[in-house]
Formats: C-alpha cells, structure tokens, sequence
C-alpha cells in the first residue's frame, strides 16, 4: 500500500547498461547495470529536465523504489511534490551502484571500476536516447553521504554533463570521518590474521552480519576506490600501519587527494557553472561530517561559488525528507 493512494503515481521504466568501463574491476561485479527511471503522470519524459540519484553506501537506486513502510519511496515523495504543485514533473535515473564491497562512490576506481565514465557516458546516453529528457544544461545529480560524496565530485568533474548538484551529508573532511574507524577495522582484521582476503570470505559466507562488519568492510570499500592496489586482493591496501595504526604518508596522501576539500579549490570554476547547488548536514551527524560540510560552505563563498548551504537538527540516518527542499531548487534552476 502507498502511503498516498488516492494521487496519480508515476511510471518506472528498466535500462540495463552494459559497459567495458565497469567490466574492468577487481571485484568480479557484473558490467551490466539497472537503471530505474521514474517518468512522471501524464508525461512520457519528452523535453522534461533530468536528475540522477546516487544512492549511500550499502543502498542501490533498486532499494530507492522498494515499498516502505509509514514513509514514501523516492516515487512516491516525487509523485506527492508533483502532485502538489512544489516540484514541476521531473525524470528521476536511479542507478544500481551496488558492488561487492557494499556500496560505491561513483567515480573512476582501477578496483571499482569506472564508475564516473559509466554514468556520464553510456547511461546517460541510453535513458536521453529513450525518453528525450535532459540534454546539456537540463541535469543535474544528487545523493546523500556516499551518494552525497558522489554528487559534489560529479559536479566538480563534469560540469559540461550536470548543470545542478545536491550533497546531502556527503563524505567529506577524510581526517574526521574515515580515521576514526581505523583502530576498529585493524581489531577486527586482528581476529582474522591481519587477512582482509579472510575477512570478506567470513562475511560474504554469512549467515548474517553485524553493523560492525559493515563499518569495517566500508573503510575497505573506500581504500579500493581512493588508493587502489592492482596486486592486492580486491585492490585493497590501507593507509596505516597494521600493527601501529600509524599513517602511512604516502598512503594517506592519496585518500587525503580525493576530498572534496582538497579538490574544491582547484574546481571552483568547475562549480561556478552549476545553475543550483545545494549542501546540508545534520548538525549532529554520527560520522563527524557537518564540519567537512562547513569548510566546503567557506571554501565556495570565499571563491564566490553561489549555493545553499543548511544544517537542521538530526543526524546521518533517516534523512530522505531533506529531498523535498534539495529537489525543487535544483528542477526549477534547470528549468530556467
């Protein structure tokens, strides 16, 4: 049962896209992908502008349509914007990023695969080619934590492709929301010899998992995208010393390079371009990240980057209901 029975709803429409670009990953995932693709009432997706959702880690766009229970599905919520007049009709690509390592941050990775290509090239291509919807200056993206990390280094590395962005408690500020995690994954690794190859046969074997694990196996899944290694098992390596926990400076300066703070300065034309971006966090967000999203907000006004920049009383979790603010500003700006 919907939530909201008695509106009109949307159709979702099934692309799957295959591509050598994702076949090259370490992980054995497949090189063909679903994308869901919301096409709102009364439309068939002619002219309409397009947004792509990049869903967190441990999520897929495939979980975005899924039935939930006392809350809305992203069809549901877009259907219910639409329906009263907040959003105007909008195509909505949801991805499946799902890999092995649990989630994705959607960008090129030797172990992940290449996952900003893939997206900005060929599922694009398919869904435009399909319903004629978005085209240059009609895109935009938006995500929330990796999904959020996802959007904000799309629009710095694809300005050409999204003309609007919305982060929503993306990672950011590395030192503060990946370090922290370090000494547990090295416990942990420690009750399987220091074997990260153990490590995931034990957790892939089941029969369940614990949040813990997940913690851990996410900092694994962000070492094989930020600072792969061909000859490691999954590209795995990590930035610290196993026994110490002690930075390996090499290491770290590659995680460190892929931080939106690092990389804002030097994309700040790039952003510039951006016909509406938008930024939050909850001020109490359990992963530290409100104080990367602060210094992203004082790096863009400083080089006069126009955005919306809030925080709102909540923390990582359970956070779908800040799309109905992100939303409307990011269609209505492509729409201009």
């Amino acid at each position: 049962m919907r939530k909201l029975h008695d509106i009109p709803a949307g159709t979702l429409h099934s692309l799957t896209v295959e591509s050598d670009l994702i076949a090259a990953n370490l992980l054995g995932d497949p090189a063909a992908r679903e994308t869901v693709v919301y096409v709102p009432h009364g439309h068939d997706g002619a002219g309409l502008p397009l947004l792509m959702d990049l869903a967190g880690f441990t999520g897929s766009g495939l979980g975005h349509v899924a039935w939930k229970n006392f809350g809305e599905n992203l069809p549901e919520r877009l259907d219910r914007l639409i329906h009263q007049g907040q959003l105007p009709p909008v195509v909505v690509a949801m991805p499946d990023g799902f890999t092995r390592l649990g989630g994705n941050q959607y960008v090129d990775s030797l172990a992940i695969g290449q996952w900003g290509q893939y997206l900005t090239g060929p599922v694009l291509a398919a869904i435009e080619s399909r319903f004629g919807c978005g085209g240059k200056g009609r895109r935009g993206v938006f995500g929330k934590s990796s999904g959020g990390y996802g959007a904000i280094i799309h629009a710095m590395r694809y300005p050409d492709v999204w003309s609007a962005a919305a982060c929503h408690s993306g990672d950011m500020g590395f030192e503060l929301c990946y370090l922290p995690d370090m000494p547990n994954v090295l416990r942990t690794l420690a009750r399987k010899d220091m074997s990260i190859e153990k490590f995931i046969a034990d957790f892939e074997a089941g029969p369940k998992f614990s949040g813990g694990d997940i913690h851990v196996l996410m900092t694994l899944a962000m070492a094989a995208t930020y600072d792969p290694d061909p000859g490691a098992f999954l590209g795995i390596r990590l930035p610290v010393d196993p026994e110490t926990c002690e930075l390996i400076p090499e290491r770290w300066a590659a995680w460190a390079a892929q931080d939106p703070l690092s990389l804002a300065p030097g994309h700040l034309d790039a952003l510039r371009q951006m016909k509406a971006l938008w930024i939050d966090c909850g001020r109490i967000d359990q992963y530290n990240l409100v104080y990367g999203a602060r210094r992203l907000s004082r790096i863009l006004t400083d080089g006069g980057v126009a955005h919306v920049y809030e925080e709102f009383d909540d923390n990582h979790s359970s956070i779908d209901y800040r799309l109905d603010g992100s939303l409307p500003v990011l269609v209505n700006a492509l729409n201009a």
